[in-house]
């Protein structure tokens, strides 16, 4: 099995914890990088891999605030990266790969949600930007690290993603924005990104994943007022498959198995959910449990990668000079 969704049997569920998905499992000497790992979901995720032994470099738009948040955990790291800004990228690319280290286990955790209309770079929609090109650009740059060390790549997705396809005739929303629709397109983009690379990488002893972390009370919902967050809280209340709120340690736990998990050898470009693959979404299923077809389609999944590289000038299984900015 590569990429089949069919669940795994894990053992764990929607209540299980990041201390329940890493009990027995070793982390010495491992390396992970963990984006935004410094704020929410991302710092249990940091801490949770630290409590296993693993060594945490977290890339962060805002190095400061992200060592106080840090502090007192030992074997971390903070470096600055700004993932809407492409230069930013490719410097913080080309520090760590002078390093010389392998990277073990990758999790693209960062992201943004259903901000006001923003734009980024040469004029992008910045959801589709921070949370699948930024990342995108950052995992074909640390490529060589990553194949070094036959990691796992986990991309936090969400079932956000049943809110949109990929709008491939207006990506970057210039014929009238939509927040949640944006929202939903990159988070769709974000498992699509896995199926993808999974599908290049898998010769190299790489797996990605993506994962829907569940709903958890974070910083993620800054943007929201209180009117919209409790009309989000009332849309999920009412989702017959949705599995409800949990605490972040719960939240974390899905990336964390995804990204350790020995259930997962041998299989790759999934969607994962409550610590085990999803099953497909039943058909009209919004903000509930399994996967939308549209995100594990290989065709769109090619057709995004491809998209991607034109954009950001990234591709590191191209030949020639195209991965280069």
């Amino acid at each position: 099995m590569s990429n089949e969704q069919r669940k795994t049997g894990s053992g764990f569920g929607a209540l299980s914890t990041t201390a329940d998905v890493l009990r027995g499992i070793d982390l010495t000497g491992r390396l992970a990088i963990v984006t935004g790992g410094y704020c929410g979901l991302g710092l249990e995720t940091t801490r949770a891999l630290v409590g296993a032994g693993a060594h945490v470099v977290v890339p962060a738009r805002r190095p400061s605030a992200a060592r106080q948040a840090v502090d007192g955990i030992g074997g971390v790291e903070v470096e600055e990266l700004d993932l809407a800004d492409l230069e930013s990228v490719r410097d913080f690319g080309g520090r760590f790969l002078a390093t010389g280290r392998s990277i073990d286990l990758m999790i693209n955790n960062a992201g943004i949600m259903a901000c006001p209309e923003t734009r980024v770079g040469p004029g992008w929609e910045a959801q589709f930007a921070t949370n699948h090109l930024g990342h995108h650009a950052l995992v074909n740059r640390l490529w060589p690290a990553i194949e070094r060390g036959g990691a796992r790549v986990v991309s936090v997705s969400s079932n956000g993603h049943q809110l949109s396809d990929i709008r491939w005739d207006d990506v970057h929303f210039g014929r009238g924005y939509d927040k949640w629709q944006a929202y939903g397109q990159a988070k769709t983009a974000n498992a699509l990104f896995a199926l993808h690379l999974d599908t290049l990488g898998r010769d190299a002893g790489v797996r990605a994943f993506s994962v829907h972390p569940g709903t958890i009370s974070t910083q993620l919902g800054r943007h929201m007022s209180q009117q919209e967050l409790a009309d989000l809280a009332d849309m999920i209340s009412v989702s017959p498959t949705n599995s409800g709120w949990k605490t972040p340690g719960q939240g974390a736990a899905t990336q964390v198995w995804a990204a350790t998990s020995a259930r997962l050898a041998g299989v790759g470009g999934v969607y994962c959910e409550d610590c085990d693959v999803a099953d497909p979404a039943a058909p009209d299923t919004v903000l509930g449990s399994g996967v939308n077809a549209w995100a594990t389609d290989p065709e769109r999944a090619a057709r995004l990668w491809k998209l991607s590289a034109e954009l950001t000038g990234v591709d590191a299984f191209a030949s020639g000079p195209a991965h280069r900015l």
